[in-house]
């Protein structure tokens, strides 16, 4: 839908009056009536052509007038979200330049962009709701494959190109499984899997087995949460980073989900030795989900602890939990990710019920139940419908409180994702 030609676009000194006109006058061209809000399409139409946020175009005369005269209306974050807005969509234009303007060979700018936003991601992937990052990581991940695929780089960029299109398929399973679409997220975590041995990085190839293991025990399939831990492992012994704790502790966590408490326990000491040899490596620089901190060990480990019946606000599992949710409360923290903040509360949560401490159950999951839906992501829904099983076996199930709280949790969900919103 575009406007007509003979509509000329605002002159930059029109005050409100003028503008707030202008704009109704323009709404008649997209099929809208005086004396209503525009349909969607149009609002965005007169929003891009103007400049001004849709409210400041359909305000009365006076109050546009207030406004522009800089009076008691305060439109400065309005403006600058569409600043922001057009910034982005500038940015975007440019990466699309450089990736088609370097003919015959790939360039240093091609890769510096791609590699920008693999840092990007990674760092805000764990801190950020997931809409806000999805098209930039599909849209990333497809310049991955189209640089590969298309016979213009050399050798060396070759390798650096499966190196990011692993991390960035990598984080699109993560994504697809996040929004609860588990075979969408086993393609990608596939596919992470071949660039790896093509990149031949050993901590990535560990890193894509790890991920297929929490995927798989997100999803509650016990056995093969094992089984993908236990082959990472096993294969990739020469890794010394962070993974190397992570999948001895994904290995404890499958274990308790199947109620093996001696392989639970074999594996939470496995992956206190590896802590001890831990050598920083490249993607341990990269930070965000790349990375296992002690702090993100005690919450694996709590979590296995709470999945095999131990632990009560007495005992060592209660005060682990305690630290745990304490290590994650501080959102600043480099290491801090929504999700396992939530993990950590819903765990304690369940240590508490332990003792009957309902108010105190209440109080660990209140900051789950109130995350927007956005940010619910499937690791986390799972982890709140175990508070919910916890409650129903609980001697407090029965009381007002515990009805109220078992019907919230029934209630907690993400929010359906539109169709088009996972990649085929």
């Amino acid at each position: 839908m575009g406007l007509p030609l003979n509509f000329a676009p605002p002159a930059p000194d029109e005050d409100g009056p003028q503008l707030a006109r202008r704009a109704r006058n323009a709404g008649a061209f997209v099929g809208m009536a005086h004396q209503r809000l525009p349909n969607r399409d149009a609002r965005r139409v007169l929003v891009a052509w103007f400049g001004h946020s849709l409210e400041r175009l359909w305000a009365p005369a006076g109050v546009a007038a207030v406004a522009s005269r800089g009076g008691g209306l305060d439109l400065e974050g309005a403006d600058l979200h569409e600043m922001r807005r057009g910034a982005a969509m500038a940015a975007r234009r440019a990466r699309d330049f450089a990736l088609g303007a370097e003919q015959g060979q790939l360039g240093d700018e091609t890769l510096g962009y791609l590699q920008d936003e693999v840092r990007r991601i990674t760092e805000q992937y764990p801190r950020v709701p997931l809409p806000t990052l999805f098209d930039d990581l599909a849209a990333a991940q497809s310049d991955a494959f189209r640089l590969i695929e298309g016979g213009r780089a050399r050798p060396s960029q070759m390798r650096q190109l499966h190196v990011m299109a692993t991390l960035l398929s990598w984080h699109m399973a993560k994504a697809c499984h996040d929004l609860g679409d588990e075979s969408s997220a086993m393609m990608h975590a596939r596919a992470a899997g071949v660039s790896a041995e093509q990149a031949e990085h050993p901590a990535l190839s560990a890193l894509v087995h790890g991920l297929k293991s929490l995927i798989s025990y997100w999803s509650g399939r016990g056995e093969d949460a094992l089984s993908h831990a236990r082959r990472g492992a096993a294969e990739y012994q020469q890794v010394h980073g962070t993974v190397s704790v992570w999948l001895p502790s994904l290995e404890a966590r499958a274990a308790a989900l199947l109620g093996d408490a001696a392989g639970a326990a074999a594996a939470v000491e496995q992956a206190a030795r590896r802590r001890e040899a831990v050598e920083p490596d490249d993607l341990n620089e990269l930070g965000g989900l790349l990375t296992f901190p002690p702090q993100k060990e005690l919450y694996y480990r709590v979590e296995t602890q709470v999945l095999l019946g131990q632990g009560a606000t007495g005992t060592a599992t209660g005060a682990a939990a305690e630290q745990a949710v304490a290590a994650f409360s501080d959102p600043d923290a480099p290491y801090w990710a929504f999700g396992d903040e939530a993990g950590a509360r819903c765990n304690l949560a369940v240590v508490r019920l332990h003792d009957d401490e309902l108010d105190g159950t209440v109080d660990a999951l209140r900051p789950v139940l109130d995350l927007p839906p956005a940010q619910r992501n499937r690791g986390i829904v799972v982890s709140a419908q175990r508070v919910h099983r916890a409650l129903g076996h609980s001697p407090a199930r029965t009381s007002h409180l515990a009805r109220e709280l078992r019907e919230e949790i029934t209630q907690y969900a993400p929010a359906t994702p539109p169709a088009t919103a996972l990649p085929r």
